[in-house]
């Protein structure tokens, strides 16, 4: 009996190693390993710093960090300045890169030119397109140049409430590609067959767009729209080297407050501040996913 228990259990263990899923573990291993060292396991001392008083021989505090947080201007102004900016440029993005999509999905002289234009800033350099809009609005920029041709005074952009305007406008130009090219993706994957069934129906344009091609679009809308709020959480780089750590209030964003914090080595508001942050993000793209997964059953 416990010969036959040792044959099973080999047989078992054989199994085990010749299946597939065993084979992808072992491959797996050292990206999980990888992901424990440089994701984990700071995620895990980032988030012990933001319940202590002090880094080194710190005391438990609970969540006072985060009410201190809370009760801080510059954060407030940070988080009020980062959820305006994902308000306004998130759908702004959207409805530009659906409109060139639907575009492009059709008949266009040089539609390969175009899109190669509207991918191109994807794969320019932050720091070169940040040197762009520097010349552009700088005080002695191009602008002002036009302006002052036209009897206008010049006028400082970075340091007025156009700043966060010209922000959006950085983040619209240089993303507006990305999306435009997975709206793109989906428009071509929709059968013709519907559009001319629909048009025998005589179903008009308005009709079939809105039937069809919106229908279609869900799942490819849904992850346009949540990784354009990623992405506009990701737009430190180029405010930062716009208008440098200490920007205009109105381009303050929680990115500039961390990156300030860190500099001064105030760790605990940097990480309740982060794990704040990641939380919201998490919390918002799971909303999303279940919105997404009804509204595809009501569909």
């Amino acid at each position: 009996m416990f010969l036959g228990k040792i044959g099973n259990l080999r047989r078992w263990v054989v199994r085990m190693i010749r299946s597939d899923g065993t084979h992808a573990a072992i491959f797996l291993i050292p990206s999980l390993v990888g992901v424990t060292i440089f994701f984990f396991l700071p995620f895990g001392i980032g988030f012990y710093y933001s319940l202590v008083d002090t880094p080194i021989d710190g005391k438990f505090v609970g969540i006072r960090n985060y009410v201190d947080l809370l009760g801080n201007n510059s954060f407030r102004r940070a988080i009020w300045n980062t959820f305006l900016f994902t308000v306004l440029c998130v759908p702004m993005n959207m409805l530009l890169s659906l409109l060139l999509a639907s575009l492009l999905n059709g008949r266009v002289f040089g539609q390969r030119w175009f899109r190669i234009a509207f991918l191109s800033p994807l794969v320019i350099p932050v720091a070169s397109i940040v040197l762009i809009w520097q010349i552009f609005f700088d005080l002695n920029g191009i602008l002002n140049n036009w302006m002052n041709a036209w009897g206008v005074a010049s006028k400082d952009w970075m340091e007025g409430g156009s700043a966060l305007y010209i922000a959006i406008m950085i983040y619209v130009w240089k993303n507006v590609g990305y999306n435009m090219l997975l709206f793109l993706a989906g428009l071509q994957n929709i059968p013709i067959d519907h559009y001319e069934a629909a048009r025998i129906d005589g179903a008009g344009r308005w009709r079939q767009w809105r039937s069809i091609t919106l229908v279609y679009l869900t799942p490819t809308t849904f992850f346009v729209f949540i990784m354009s709020i990623i992405n506009s959480f990701k737009v430190f780089r180029e405010t930062y080297m716009l208008a440098g750590p200490y920007p205009h209030p109105s381009l303050y964003m929680l990115q500039h407050f961390m990156n300030n914090m860190f500099q001064q080595l105030d760790y605990q508001k940097m990480t309740s501040a982060a794990f704040m942050m990641a939380t919201v993000i998490v919390m918002l793209v799971m909303i999303l996913f279940m919105v997404e997964r009804r509204f595809s059953r009501w569909l």
